[in-house]
This record gives C-alpha cells, sequence and structure tokens, in this order.
C-alpha cells in the first residue's frame, strides 16, 4: 500500500511539475532537476516557480491528513478536522491581525506565532465550551467548533473593516480561500521542518492513540492520563496547524476526508494509518493544485475552493451514511 501511494505521489509531482501555462515534456522536467544542468528557461520554471509550490503542498497536505487523523482519534469522531473545530479559523485571525497591526510581518516567524498564538486561542475556547455543562463528547466538540469558527471569521472581517488599507483585503482573501500560489523557497522550510518533526512524534504516540479509541473509560484502566495526554496533543496539532495556515491559508477538507480514505486502506491502527495519511494527503493536495492551476488557466483558481467544491458534497454524503447506518456520534 505504501510503494503503490510513493508511485502516485511520484507521478503527482511529475504531473504538476510538467503541467500548467508552459508545458514541460517529462524529459525536460528529470533533466531540470539534475545538478549542474545548462540553465534554460525550462530549467528557471521548474526550478524557481512550481517546484518550491510542490514542496509547499507535500508539506501542507502531508500535515493536514495527519492533524486530521489525529484530531479525529482524540474527539473520537469522524467529522473533526483542524477546519471545522476552528483551528484553522483562529489561525487565519491570528495571521491577519499580524498583518494588519504590521507586528514584524516581515520576518519569517511572525506569520506562524500570530497564526499559532490564534490558533490556540480558538481552541481552548472550543475545548471550554466543549466541557461547560457536562462532559465532553466528540459532538459537542464539533459543534463548538463550528461556532467559534464563524466567530473568529467574524473577528478577521472586523480587523479588515477597521484597516484603512486596501491591500489588506487581498491578503486576507489568500487566508480564506487558500492557496499554494506564493510559495518561494524561504516559505517552504518551515512547514516542512514541522511537518517532518511531529510525523515521527505522533508516531510515537500511536499506541496511546489506539488506546483512545476503546473509549476514555478503557484508556484510563490500561494506564493512560487522558486529560494531560489530550491536553498535549491538543497543543502540538495546534501548532502544526498554525504553521501549515500561514504557509498556504485555510484549505479545507483535506484533513477531514483524508482519514477516511486512509482507515478504508490500512484500518484504525495509528502505526499504519499515520503514514498513510500523511501521503495520502501529499498527493491530494498536489493533484488539487494541479487542478486549480489548469482547470481555467492562466487564471490561477485558489486550491482551497476547489477542495471545499469537492469536499463539501463528500461531506453531506458522510453525514447521511452514518445518519442511515445509525453511528452518528460513533467513535473513530
Amino acid at each position: 500500500m505504501t510503494a503503490g501511494l510513493l508511485a502516485a505521489l511520484a507521478a503527482a509531482v511529475l504531473a504538476a511539475l510538467a503541467l500548467g501555462s508552459v508545458r514541460i515534456p517529462p524529459r525536460e522536467v528529470v533533466a531540470a532537476l539534475l545538478p549542474g544542468a545548462e540553465p534554460s528557461p525550462f530549467r528557471t520554471i521548474v526550478l524557481d516557480v512550481r517546484l518550491p509550490r510542490v514542496l509547499l503542498g507535500l508539506a501542507v497536505g502531508a500535515g493536514l491528513g495527519v492533524v486530521g487523523t489525529v484530531l479525529q482519534a482524540l474527539v473520537r469522531n469522524r467529522l473533526a478536522d483542524p477546519f471545522l473545530l476552528g483551528i484553522s479559523s483562529g489561525a487565519s485571525t491570528g495571521a491577519v491581525l499580524v498583518l494588519v497591526l504590521g507586528i514584524g510581518a516581515t520576518t519569517a516567524v511572525a506569520l506562524p506565532a500570530g497564526a499559532f498564538a490564534g490558533s490556540l486561542a480558538a481552541f481552548l475556547l472550543v475545548y471550554g465550551l466543549a466541557r461547560n455543562g457536562g462532559g465532553m463528547t466528540g459532538t459537542r466538540l464539533v459543534l463548538a467548533g463550528v461556532t467559534i469558527s464563524y466567530v473568529f471569521t467574524a473577528l478577521t472581517t472586523l480587523v479588515l473593516v477597521a484597516s484603512s488599507r486596501p491591500e489588506h483585503f487581498r491578503e486576507a482573501l489568500y487566508w480564506s480561500l487558500g492557496g499554494l500560489g506564493s510559495a518561494r523557497w524561504d516559505t517552504v522550510w518551515l512547514p516542512a521542518v514541522v511537518v517532518g518533526l511531529a510525523l515521527p512524534l505522533l508516531l510515537a504516540l500511536a499506541r496511546p492513540l489506539d488506546l483512545l479509541l476503546v473509549g476514555e473509560e478503557g484508556a484510563i484502566v490500561l494506564g493512560l492520563d487522558v486529560a494531560r495526554f489530550r491536553a498535549a496533543v491538543f497543543v502540538l496539532v495546534s501548532l502544526v496547524t498554525a504553521v501549515l495556515v500561514a504557509a498556504s491559508g485555510a484549505v479545507g477538507f483535506i484533513g477531514l476526508m483524508v482519514p477516511h480514505a486512509a482507515r478504508l486502506l490500512v484500518g484504525a491502527a495509528h502505526r499504519a494509518l499515520l503514514p498513510v495519511a500523511a501521503l495520502g494527503g501529499a498527493v491530494a493536495l498536489v493533484v488539487a493544485d494541479l487542478a486549480a492551476r489548469t482547470v481555467a488557466a492562466p487564471q490561477d483558481v485558489p486550491v482551497g475552493v476547489l477542495t471545499a467544491l469537492i469536499g463539501g458534497p463528500l461531506f453531506l454524503w458522510l453525514m447521511r451514511r452514518r445518519s442511515v447506518d445509525g453511528t452518528e456520534g460513533a467513535p473513530a
């Protein structure tokens, strides 16, 4: 299964480097990637324009796939993802505040720091609302997340309306729709490093994540400090999400649908599930971005628009299927 996904990923990367407003033969793409190749227009397009965008898509897609998988295990609800839980909206608000207020906006860490602060604030509110008035359930947390997502979206709009600079609206549109068009070599390294560090760390937590699938009481009996574990992993997930949103905007539905596809392929055990979710998310976002670049060429459609158009109907189908099967609220 992993070999098949790696082959699909290689094919997606090659297609993304070759296709676009300028079509480049595959052999020219390979030649451009070789060290010491002669300078040429094709080499410039591949190395300076398309390769950073593809690498950012790989990092963001893999990160969203992993984050969605972990969140669904933590809340034991397969409808959970960073977008539904308000983390992406909070990160967008934090990033837009940095842009509008000009708080170190020219540095490499300012946007991720602002996005992280916003995402953490959003999740703390969601977590508090979900626990208020009784035990926290997956359905309660998702509903609280949708509510907080609307609140932070409204805050973002309010900040932009209060701003006197029209360019802020164009920058904020990037965060709200999501896209990889601003990818540059200096914006790729941070999400790549964060995802590269988070994946092995979460793999090391595969057994506690599996224990959560048996239920909170069962996990406690088996020796897991559920409250402390959830809090620590939620902070880690918020950090990863913040960095991804700071790099690409709020790309929805990758973190929701990819974990479902991964479970169909390898089951629910997280040691096998997390790598497949990472590869699946990377393939999904690279292919979606390729479609976004070519479906209305030379117009570059924000990839978040395309993932929403595809993921929205799939999400509705999933909800209908769970309702018909009588599995609403079932654990992940």
